[in-house]
């Protein structure tokens, strides 16, 4: 996984505090006067993540996605507010990217965790290819917090947006409590800055090549935006829901966004689409930018950058 580092935090006096979840470590580095009320604080909001992680996990039994990944074609269920609206983020995004964000591919990604073959062998790929293209397989009830299923089975995974969602969803509860100065990141892949430390341009953060991590490619000062990024390290993870198959040809890719939910789903979707496509989507949505390292045949391993980073 692309790793997204904070640089000089010490200098800053910040304070920090990290907790297992999702399947990562997430950290928030944070400056308050009162620093036992923000240490209580954070402790509290700690203890909403574990909960997130109980409603989004597909691999937790009673979640909210277990339930909906159970339902028979036409049953409705009622659902928790965050996963409704994670659910809602999810279909936004699907309509942005035309298809290359879906988090309707579980069973693609169980299909090819441990596989290398070809694909195109399966008989039945085009078909369910098909239908993990568009939002057909529930309906969102908004008024009544419920989804239906609209298809006979469905496979939702929200590996590719959940940890951003639960980055955005604790922002929202430190400013609650009154902590406007931090920065949290979730497995050093996804990170989003709140108001910078006094003083400077924002919470100072270098991004590294994928296979090379003491070459930097960028450094920024976030401040009030997101930075996640998505990579090859871990093998087959990253499937291309418009194809059925696992993404070839990049290395990594890098979104930056206003907020976690979209810089995380962005990242995996820049890892999936063309680069003109990117080039046109960072253009459509001028506050999103990108970096995306291809993987060519000869290995240069070209880097490219798309929208204004100025």
């Amino acid at each position: 996984m692309p790793h997204i580092t904070l640089q000089g935090e010490k200098s800053h006096d910040a304070l920090r505090m990290a907790h297992e979840a999702m399947h990562t470590t997430f950290e928030i580095f944070f400056l308050h006067e009162d620093q036992q009320y923000a240490k209580q604080a954070v402790y509290e909001i700690f203890q909403e993540l574990d909960k997130l992680e109980q409603a989004f996990s597909r691999f937790i039994s009673n979640s909210d996605i277990s339930r909906i990944n159970a339902l028979r074609q036409n049953e409705t269920i009622r659902i928790g507010l965050d996963t409704f609206e994670c659910l809602k983020q999810s279909k936004r995004l699907l309509s942005m990217t035309k298809g290359a964000f879906n988090i309707n591919v579980g069973a693609w990604i169980n299909y090819w965790r441990d596989r290398q073959d070809d694909i195109s062998s399966d008989s039945n790929t085009q078909n369910r290819t098909k239908q993990s293209m568009e939002w057909d397989f529930l309906k969102l009830d908004e008024k009544n917090v419920t989804v239906t299923a609209l298809s006979k089975s469905r496979s939702l995974d929200l590996g590719g947006i959940g940890k951003g969602y639960a980055i955005d969803h604790i922002a929202r509860l430190l400013r609650e409590w009154d902590i406007e100065s931090a920065l949290i990141h979730g497995g050093t892949s996804t990170a989003l800055a709140l108001d910078a430390p006094p003083a400077e341009k924002g919470w100072p953060i270098t991004i590294s090549h994928p296979n090379n991590p003491s070459k930097i490619m960028k450094k920024i000062d976030l401040e009030n935006r997101a930075l996640s990024g998505s990579g090859l390290q871990k093998g087959q993870h990253i499937i291309d829901p418009r194809t059925g198959k696992p993404v070839t040809g990049r290395l990594a890719a890098w979104a930056f966004t206003p907020d976690a939910t979209s810089s995380d789903a962005l990242s995996t979707a820049f890892m999936i689409m063309s680069t003109e496509e990117i080039r046109t989507f960072c253009m459509n949505y001028p506050d999103t930018q990108a970096v995306v390292v291809l993987k060519d045949e000869d290995e240069n391993n070209r880097i490219l950058e798309f929208g204004d980073w100025e």
